[in-house]
């Protein structure tokens, strides 16, 4: 008589250290041993550079690895994300994605549900069934003129979140220690609303100056912000919110309605569902881009949505 044996899943685990301020590698040796007490048995290697969770991720994958864990941020995530594929397609539709956050935002993980704790973020790594997620693909040009392209989980932002992001990494090179609030704050007393042309689905809009257009997969960007309440990971559609001709002082006084997700209803704050959008500055106009909180390029740029491509550990 054969028995037969179930063969162990075979998991890869990708670490920023330095992901939450340096506070993951600081506790690593205790996330290691919850890993171990849901997931038993599994191979793990910290990041080293940018780009390099996206590395790892897509070699495990091509050897086979059926579950691929991030501990780190939105960042982290995003890397990860970005080698599952390769010429546009998912390299393996059986490798899944699950989410630990260890990140200053993980906004991600709140898009998807993940109550905060290692162990509760476990139990959905281990119980949860594999979900298949939308995924934003974003078509930009590099500063040489190259034509690049990005895939994205949870939202893609122009206007002021770039300029947030790009203080964000200044402050953070400078060793200067600053809330994202704090860089929100500062970086409006400079900040002009940015004049350009929108496209949502081919239909082209009035031209604008926007303070905030919002590509979102996800509902919640920015370190807490439910700027989609109602987007939804697998309906294949974006929920576009724009926030045009609004000054520093009416953001200040409505930014608590954008934490509680009930700003929709503001004359200058719009919301349209659609699955293109194709932004073009006017008049020499620097709009920068950012995407899963990781500064990416400046407009032009085209986001594409591709309906339920992503494999993902959660309970939608």
């Amino acid at each position: 008589m054969f028995l037969k044996t179930r063969l162990r899943q075979k998991i890869q685990i990708i670490v920023n250290p330095e992901s939450n301020k340096g506070r993951t590698g600081k506790r690593w040796k205790n996330i290691k041993e919850s890993l171990h007490t849901f997931l038993k048995e599994f191979k793990y290697e910290f990041t080293e550079k940018p780009l390099h969770a996206t590395e790892i991720s897509r070699a495990a994958i091509k050897e086979g690895t059926e579950l691929i864990v991030g501990v780190g941020g939105d960042g982290t995530m995003h890397e990860i994300a970005n080698g599952f594929f390769e010429n546009q397609m998912i390299i393996n539709p059986e490798t899944v994605l699950g989410v630990l956050p260890s990140g200053t935002g993980s906004d991600l993980s709140k898009s998807l549900n993940i109550p905060p704790g290692i162990k509760n973020a476990l139990e959905i790594i281990k119980n949860a069934p594999n979900c298949l997620i939308d995924a934003g693909r974003v078509s930009f040009k590099s500063p040489s003129s190259e034509n690049r392209e990005r895939f994205f989980l949870n939202i893609a932002d122009f206007g002021i979140g770039g300029e947030v992001v790009r203080r964000v990494n200044l402050n953070r090179m400078k060793r200067k220690t600053s809330s994202y609030l704090q860089c929100l704050i500062a970086t409006f007393i400079n900040y002009k609303n940015k004049k350009l042309k929108l496209k949502i689905d081919g239909k082209e809009l009035p031209s604008d100056k926007y303070m905030i257009g919002a590509i979102a997969n996800g509902k919640i960007f920015g370190k807490g912000m439910k700027i989609a309440p109602d987007a939804c990971l697998d309906d294949g559609f974006f929920d576009i919110v724009l926030i045009s001709g609004m000054s520093m002082l009416e953001f200040c006084l409505n930014a608590w309605r954008i934490y509680s997700g009930s700003h929709l209803k503001h004359s200058k704050i719009s919301l349209t569902r659609g699955k293109k959008v194709e932004i073009e500055p006017i008049e020499g106009e620097d709009a920068l881009i950012e995407v899963d909180g990781e500064l990416l390029c400046s407009a032009p740029a085209t986001f594409e949505i591709t309906p339920r491509i992503f494999p993902i550990k959660a309970y939608l």
